[in-house]
C-alpha cells in the first residue's frame, strides 16, 4: 500500500475526523522502513502516471503493531488539554472575565455535540466510524459536565470572597456572581476556596 491508499484508508476509517497531510504520511514511512518497521516493495503506477512505493508492515513492524493494541493509552501519551489550561490562566489574569470564557465554550461544546449526536443518527452501521464518533460525543458531554463543574467552583470562590473578607474588591477584582467578571480569582488563597 502507497502513502496516498495510507491515507485514504484512515481517513475513511475515521470519518475524516482527523485529516491527514500526505506529506506526514510519507515522512512517517520512511521513518517507519529506517526502523525496520515498514519495508519498499515496488512502485505503483498511479492515475497520473505517477510512481508510488508501495510498502509492507515486516514482521518487527506487526511485533510493534500488537504492541501499541495492547499497552494501555496514558495522559502521558495524550496532547495538552488546552481548555483546561485556558481556563486554569483565565482564573489568575486580572481582567478575564471567566464565566464568560466558561459560557462561550459551553455554546461551542453543545453545538458540537448537536452536531455529532446527528452525525451519529444519520450514520451508517460502519463499526470503526461508529466507535470514533461515541467517543467523540462522550467527550463532549464530559467536557459539558465539567464546563458546570467549573461555574460552580467560580461561584463558589466568590461567595467564599465575599463572605470571609467583605468586598471582592480587597481579593484584587471584581466578581458578580457567576455571570460577571471575576478578578485576582487565581491567588493561592481564592483557589483554595475553590476546591472546596
Amino acid at each position: 500500500m502507497h502513502g496516498y491508499q495510507l491515507r485514504a484508508e484512515f481517513e475513511s476509517t475515521t470519518g475524516s475526523t482527523w485529516p491527514l497531510n500526505v506529506g506526514q504520511v510519507y515522512t512517517t514511512l520512511s521513518r517507519l522502513e529506517r526502523d525496520g518497521l515498514v519495508e519498499a516493495r515496488g512502485e505503483d503506477a498511479d492515475d497520473d502516471s505517477a510512481a508510488r512505493v508501495r510498502y509492507a508492515i515486516t514482521a518487527a513492524g506487526r511485533a510493534e503493531l500488537s504492541q501499541w493494541f495492547t499497552s494501555p493509552v496514558t495522559s502521558r501519551d495524550r496532547p495538552r488539554d488546552e481548555l483546561a489550561i485556558k481556563l486554569a490562566l483565565a482564573v489568575t489574569v486580572p481582567g478575564v472575565d471567566v464565566a464568560a470564557v466558561i459560557q462561550r465554550q459551553r455554546a461551542a461544546t453543545v453545538s458540537t455535540l448537536q452536531d455529532l449526536t446527528r452525525l451519529k443518527r444519520d450514520g451508517g452501521e460502519d463499526l470503526s466510524w461508529s466507535l470514533v464518533l461515541e467517543a467523540m460525543r462522550f467527550q463532549a458531554e464530559a467536557e459539558v459536565r465539567w464546563l458546570d463543574h467549573c461555574e460552580g467552583a467560580l461561584a463558589r470562590a466568590a461567595r467564599h470572597r465575599t463572605g470571609s473578607g467583605g468586598t471582592t474588591e480587597s481579593s484584587g477584582g471584581t466578581t458578580e456572581g457567576s455571570g460577571g467578571t471575576t478578578e485576582g480569582a487565581g491567588r493561592p488563597a481564592d483557589r483554595q476556596g475553590a476546591r472546596r
